[in-house]
């Protein structure tokens, strides 16, 4: 099987990575899963979530061995187990309803109480007036209710009195406000019950309790024995497991049982760790359930499963081969949203290189939307991190021979075509054709939205504000009656990049107006877009996904020349730094604009059909009306410059990310052909016809 390997990686011997998984541990279970014949992924999941879904998707694991934690929140355990189910994935171990219970201390308490499971006495505290001191028996210990690896728990969490109570829980609540457990504490030994679901027992997986005991050395001078945090970090030496516990075979049995029926009534599947205090007077007391627990080697699980006759790759295979049953991997086809696939997708790079750098005043502007090689390799880098292979297909005349000999599966395109109004929409037309998978949207969209005065009557038909615009086609034409004040903007109606946007472009007279729309007919071979000039701020905002897109938080192109009362976005600006302009992202905005803004974002993408990525832009005049200016589906991507990768990085989103985000369309999309491609295969196989009985003649 192809499996993913999903976890937290251990950096640093903060608290807050306590319960992560060292580079050690990772490798070990990595190796152990090769070892068993699969094909193993290791994916350090702590970035953001959409890079994991990216990496998954591209992979397209048969099974994930999940051992992620997650970094915050009291459903952590459960974001991952959560989205693996969103995504479609099987994955080992319980589901995110077992291990947001069982990682929330004092609601599994409550749950096992109605089984009539014995517990120690406790409360559960968000605030120091929930405390009812009177209701316990001391000593009592103070520790964190949904942490594990014992953090929170050190010799000075146990309270014996009600006043140092108080001072340690409020103690406690300063360092973990999601609430804190106070519990009685139980003098005696402290065990650990194992369960590995696909063990051969006669406990239905329960495997053989195991003892924590601790040299005298560490414990000389304490008070209180506690498998406290420092014992599970920074002391690990003087800690022995020891397996069999050293209790009688009556014991043993009955702790069995009553771990088989905790691990049935909160329905934990594959592998879990179930503690307990057995005390001084031999009773038995459940503490809590990992449900989630440690893999790392010499864990009590492989311990006691040694008991059983299974070593370490065998308990990796146990997890693996149950996991494997239970969701019928083996007995099934794959799922019709994952087609098989053998080996990396091979992504397809289709784009323009800029081999002409134009000049500020618009000169030699020709390959001014092409991209630079540094931008190139940044974009085939972020492909690459995302475990695919990048086969590049220069968008020359060439490209639909070299299209028709090269196998991709995907083609991530930022080509921007050779001349005319539907130059965006020549190669994804190209690749429609052939039936390839793209990222972006189709040829109507980035025909459409590259035409201005188009996408502006789409637009505004769909109820978003536009400014009054007209078209040119010589600069003789009579101005339209709707302008009623200057100035006006003059721009050429279907180029990007600001091109043919100068200082000059702001009219303030009919004479001057003339001349420019003149000069851009005759420089760029097609008409000229007058618009109303919208004094104000002027935004960019972002967008990811499809139906329903993700719209980034805006960022402002904020002028800072207070001299300059008509101040644009110009082409020189998009070619350097300079000190006329800066970049605000996110955009400070009240959040009633936030909305209105957000939501003419959307409103515009899903009008003009757009698809997977585009960057809008917009003007709000003082009045606080927001106008669309245009959409740009083809948005540049140079690393640390271009304006969607601004907003990304305001976003928190790195640049692999935002990759990753725009070419997961076409890997769906991949995925849905694939598998109409197998069906339809398989409903011809059905439709044939049997063969003829033969025939005999005399």
């Amino acid at each position: 099987m192809r499996i993913a390997l999903t976890h937290n990686l251990r950096l640093s011997d903060s608290e807050e990575e306590a319960e992560f998984d060292t580079e050690e541990t990772v490798n070990a279970l990595a190796s152990a899963i090769e070892r068993l014949g699969h094909r193993v992924e290791k994916m350090e999941v702590s970035g953001p979530a959409s890079q994991l879904v990216a990496r998954l998707e591209a992979f397209s694991p048969d099974l994930i061995f999940n051992t992620a934690e997650g970094r915050r929140g009291r459903f952590r355990e459960a974001f991952f187990p959560a989205l693996f189910e969103e995504l479609g994935f099987p994955y080992t171990g319980s589901d995110a309803y077992v291990l947001a219970v069982t990682l929330d201390k004092q609601l599994t308490k409550l749950v096992l109480r109605e089984h009539g499971i014995r517990t120690p006495g406790w409360q559960f505290i968000e605030k120091v007036s929930d405390l009812k001191a009177d209701d316990l028996h001391f000593p009592v210990i103070v520790k964190p209710n949904f942490e594990g690896s014992s953090k929170g728990i050190t010799q000075d969490s146990v309270a014996e009195n009600v006043d140092t109570l108080k001072k340690k829980v409020i103690e406690a609540l300063e360092r973990y406000p999601a609430g804190v457990l106070v519990e009685e504490y139980i003098s005696g030994k402290d065990l650990t019950v194992p369960f590995l679901e696909h063990a051969d027992s006669d406990f239905d997986g329960i495997l053989s309790p195991v003892e924590y005991t601790v040299d005298q050395s560490y414990t000389d001078g304490k008070r209180f024995s506690i498998y406290d945090y420092d014992l599970k970090t920074k002391f690990v030496d003087a800690v022995n497991v020891k397996a069999p516990a050293a209790i009688a075979p009556e014991m043993a049995e009955r702790l069995r049982k009553i771990a088989r029926s905790i691990v049935q009534k909160l329905d934990c599947h594959d592998l879990a760790r179930l503690d307990f205090r057995l005390s001084d007077a031999g009773v038995p007391y459940f503490l809590e359930i990992n449900a989630l627990p440690s893999l790392e080697p010499g864990a009590s699980l492989y311990v006691a499963a040694e008991l059983e006759g299974l070593h370490f790759d065998a308990v990796v295979g146990a997890v693996i081969d149950n996991a494997a049953r239970r969701q019928k991997i083996k007995d099934k086809p794959r799922s019709s949203s994952r087609p098989a696939r053998k080996g990396p997708l091979r992504v397809g790079f289709t784009f323009n290189v800029k081999r002409i750098k134009p000049l500020a005043d618009g000169r030699h502007d020709d390959e001014a939307e092409y991209d630079s090689p540094g931008t190139l390799q940044a974009i085939r880098e972020a492909i690459a991190s995302h475990g695919h292979e990048v086969v590049d297909l220069e968008a020359t005349a060439e490209l639909p021979i070299v299209l028709s000999t090269t196998p991709v599966d995907v083609v991530f395109n930022i080509a921007e075509g050779f001349r005319g109004r539907n130059r965006e929409s020549q190669v994804p037309a190209l690749l429609e054709l052939l039936d390839i998978p793209y990222c972006g949207s189709d040829p109507a969209t980035l025909s459409l939205a590259l035409d201005k005065a188009l996408a502006k009557k789409v637009v505004r038909a769909a109820g978003i504000d536009t400014p009054n615009f007209q078209l040119m086609t010589t600069g003789r034409e009579r101005l339209d009656k709707q302008f009623t004040r200057w100035p006006l903007m003059v721009k050429p109606v279907a180029e990007g990049s600001s091109k043919g946007v100068v200082q000059k472009s702001v009219c303030h007279s009919e004479a001057e107006l003339r001349e420019v729309v003149k000069e851009l007919v005759d420089r760029y071979d097609q008409p000229a877009l007058i618009e109303e000039y919208i004094g104000g701020r002027e935004f960019t905002v972002g967008l990811l996904g499809e139906r329903r897109p993700k719209v980034l938080p805006p960022m402002e192109i904020v002028f800072t020349d207070r001299n300059d009362k008509t101040p644009i976005y110009k082409f020189e600006d998009k070619l350097e730094a300079n000190d006329r302009i800066k970049y605000e992202a996110p955009a400070k905005l009240e959040p009633a604009q936030l909305e209105r803004m957000k939501s003419a974002a959307r409103g515009a993408f899903m009008a003009l059909g757009c698809r997977d990525v585009a960057r809008i832009d917009f003007r709000m005049d003082e009045a606080g009306r927001i106008f669309f200016l245009e959409c740009n589906p083809l948005p540049g991507l140079t690393p640390g410059w271009s304006d969607l990768v601004l907003i990304s990085q305001g976003e928190g989103m790195d640049y692999p990310t935002l990759i990753g985000e725009i070419l997961s369309g076409a890997i769906r999309r991949y995925k849905e052909r694939e598998t109409r491609r197998r069906d339809g295969r398989d409903r011809e196989l059905k439709e044939v016809p049997p063969p003829l009985p033969e025939q005999r003649f005399a």
